[in-house]
């Protein structure tokens, strides 16, 4: 097994004043070039934008991008004809495929919202550009982690996929819990962000915002305290 501690003080920052971001991986002006990617997990920022400020129209191409909203609402708008708010406890997926332009913008005139935005590598380029969105609770078990976006090939009707063989899984914990993920293939590693509480994964104990990347393994020992909520995200390794 091989793994990389990514504790939430070594991540890179930037405070434009309406937006303070947070970059677990090289984005912008934050650059170190041992922290480019996590196989094909190209982009995990945590951001803070201010009330009635955002991201206005500009364009993507070529990448999967999930964005996970943790409180207040985002105003999505885009070329595709879209005009959605998405809230905190929804999950939003878009393929930008073949280019894309949309605009995203805090809903509220008084309130900030916080989210994560993560951008996968896809396996195909220039498909057609798409996009979903759904509330997370219904998706998930108790006490447990729960898969909530799959690889195209492998969702069912109204499920959340992306172009690519990687796997999005969720859980909140109302009581310690441990338990053993298995990883779909060899290949594979697993980017473990927390998000609230506290997490040992393989002996390693991760607070809130802290990440270990995990990879050359089978299974992932997981216990989770009380009070805790995960993001899992497992991706295949190699670029090619």
């Amino acid at each position: 097994m091989n793994k990389i501690l990514h504790p939430a003080a070594t991540r890179g920052s930037a405070n434009y004043g309406w937006l303070k971001a947070n970059y677990s991986f090289s984005f912008a002006n934050y650059f170190d070039p041992n922290r480019t990617n996590f196989g094909v997990l190209r982009v995990f920022n945590d951001d803070y934008v201010a009330p009635a400020m955002g991201f206005g129209k500009h364009p993507h191409r070529n990448m999967e991008i999930v964005t996970i909203p943790q409180t207040g609402a985002l105003k999505h708008k885009d070329s595709m004809g879209h005009s959605e708010v998405i809230h905190s406890g929804e999950i939003q997926v878009m393929s930008a495929g073949s280019g894309v332009e949309h605009s995203e913008v805090n809903a509220s005139t008084t309130e900030p919202v916080t989210l994560f935005q993560i951008w996968i590598i896809p396996e195909k380029e220039e498909v057609a550009p798409r996009y979903d969105q759904k509330k997370i609770k219904p998706l998930l078990k108790q006490n447990a982690l729960s898969t909530v976006v799959k690889p195209r090939n492998e969702a069912k009707d109204g499920e959340l996929w992306i172009h690519q063989q990687a796997y999005f899984n969720m859980g909140e914990f109302t009581k310690e819990t441990t338990l053993e993920y298995s990883l779909n293939q060899k290949e594979h590693g697993a980017y473990i962000f927390v998000i609230n509480g506290t997490v040992v994964v393989d002996n390693e104990t991760l607070n809130k915002k802290d990440a270990i990347g995990v990879w050359e393994t089978d299974t992932i020992a997981i216990t989770a305290q009380k009070d805790s909520t995960i993001l899992l995200i497992e991706v295949p390794m190699n670029l090619n």
